[in-house]
């Protein structure tokens, strides 16, 4: 498993983050703010600036407790929400 070690916030929702392998990738995580709990995050710049990395979960984390899953930033997941209806496919 992959966890965040770094974050920068860049402009617009982009985020330059460092991984646990020691990759640093430019993010835009616009496409997952995502529900209420990202309400302020996409609404306030400033509160987007906010970001900090939280050790204990090993990812980056605004102070209202919205997060997002490491492995979905660093590129080896797509969140539940944005995978096609498999159910639907047959």
């Amino acid at each position: 498993m992959v966890w965040i070690t770094g974050v920068e916030p860049k402009e617009g929702f982009r985020l330059l983050i460092e991984f646990s392998t020691g990759e640093r990738k430019l993010v835009d995580v616009e496409a997952l703010l995502r529900g209420p709990i990202f309400l302020p995050v996409r609404q306030d710049p400033g509160y987007f600036r906010l970001v900090k990395v939280d050790d204990e979960l090993g990812t980056i984390a605004w102070p209202n407790g919205a997060d997002i899953d490491p492995d979905v930033l660093y590129g080896s997941f797509v969140p539940a929400w944005m995978q096609p209806d498999l159910a639907l496919a047959g």
